[in-house]
């Protein structure tokens, strides 16, 4: 096992960039959420062309989420127990076959259907890359690693929505073709990724129930819950009711939606590369609060847009808070789980990013029902104000 000035040593000697694992731990976080990104531009074509509900579009992030709310805990005390890659690879496998089944759905039930099989496969892959990131890093190195990784992850999900809504033109089922990119990824990780698992503690045991015990801890509890405010508003307002506005409002096409949708990632990926140097300034947990300030402010005012283009100020305004809140609260975890249960308590916390997501559009669709578009983003508003009050509760429990 190395010592801890062996590690040390190697972390100030090595630039993060030249890290040839960490370049393939951003491999795969370029997978985890191409679906998520590239296919809400095709929602308004999707309602269409398989008469769905507009209320109902949203199932589509649900059920590919819906696997890693159950799984997600499973996949990370298996992956303590016998290893990231035996893990990451079926996954990414997966991912790629299930994601391009969907392409060739002609029902919505049967798109649903291969969503969640998509889902079970990208159950694990957030969840294991800021696992694998734990395992390489500490303190505020690991805090600009994950910062590096959301950036990346957000890069590419800015890119996913503008060629996601190109590709909707040509059709509403093309977008989900992107899934192939998996295969490779998978091969890449199984022959490349060298992580240090001999030098991690393993659990002598497979404990199913660590995932529950953690629940029970009022630090990671109140991380989780932000975690979960702020997936429900990202995947319900901005990602599933965004796109609708956007097109009966505006009659704006795929590919504007597309490329709308896309400042949020790009907005996330730039604040993400700059947490590390806030997380140096500023308490952690006042960031966390700032972030749903402006998650709040966001989506309060989108009702009163009356211009297609000034929707880039609450879409930046909203992704420069979650580039901040999100790699932090992922560090947070990290630094409160013990070595021997890395993977779970960081999949624990994905469970509930993953509830968010189901919740979301699910939550936000009552509020379509009841007060229309506009009563998503007041409802949304309240949410983040509610999660603030509710984290300011618990700021004590965090600064111990």
């Amino acid at each position: 096992m190395r010592s801890a000035s062996t590690e040390h040593q190697q972390e100030n000697q090595t630039p993060l960039y030249q890290d040839k694992n960490l370049l393939i731990i951003f491999a795969v976080s370029l997978i985890t959420f191409l679906v998520l990104a590239s296919v809400p531009p095709a929602f308004p074509k999707i309602i269409q062309a398989l008469n769905v509900p507009p209320q109902k579009i949203g199932l589509l992030i649900s059920v590919f989420s819906l696997p890693s709310l159950v799984l997600g805990p499973v996949v990370g005390v298996l992956a303590d127990r016998f290893g990231r890659k035996k893990i990451l690879v079926p996954s990414l496998v997966l991912f790629g076959i299930a994601g391009t089944a969907c392409a060739f759905a002609r029902d919505f039930n049967v798109l649903l259907f291969f969503c969640f099989l998509q889902g079970i496969g990208g159950a694990s892959l957030h969840s294991l890359t800021i696992a694998l990131i734990s395992d390489l890093y500490s303190g505020t190195r690991r805090t600009t690693a994950i910062g590096y990784n959301t950036s990346i992850i957000n890069a590419s999900t800015a890119t996913y929505s503008i060629i996601g809504g190109a590709l909707a033109v040509l059709g509403w089922h093309y977008p989900f073709f992107l899934s192939l990119a998996a295969i490779p990824v998978a091969l890449l990780v199984w022959f490349g990724l060298k992580n240090p698992e001999s030098a991690r503690e393993k659990p002598p045991k497979v404990d199913w129930l660590y995932a529950l015990k953690t629940l029970k801890n009022p630090q990671l509890a109140a991380l989780f819950i932000a975690s979960t405010a702020q997936f429900m508003l990202l995947y319900g307002a901005f990602r599933t009711y965004l796109p609708l506005l956007i097109a009966h409002l505006f009659q704006s096409s795929s590919f504007v939606i597309g490329l709308i949708l896309a400042s949020i990632p790009m907005a996330i990926a730039i604040a993400a590369s700059q947490v590390g140097r806030l997380a140096r300034r500023f308490p952690e947990t006042t960031l966390i609060k700032a972030s749903f300030v402006f998650y709040a402010v966001a989506l309060l005012s989108v009702p009163f847009v009356s211009n297609l283009w000034s929707l880039l100020i609450q879409t930046v305004m909203f992704g420069i808070g979650f580039g901040i809140c999100s790699p932090i609260i992922l560090s947070l975890v990290a630094a409160r789980a013990s070595k021997e249960y890395l993977a779970t308590v960081i999949s624990v916390n994905g469970a509930f990013c993953n509830l968010g997501r189901i919740l979301g559009p699910v939550l936000m669709g009552i509020a379509f029902g009841i007060g229309g578009i506009s009563g998503v983003f007041y409802a949304g508003a309240g949410i983040a104000i509610a999660t603030l009050l509710i984290f300011k509760y618990f700021r004590s429990c965090l600064c111990a």
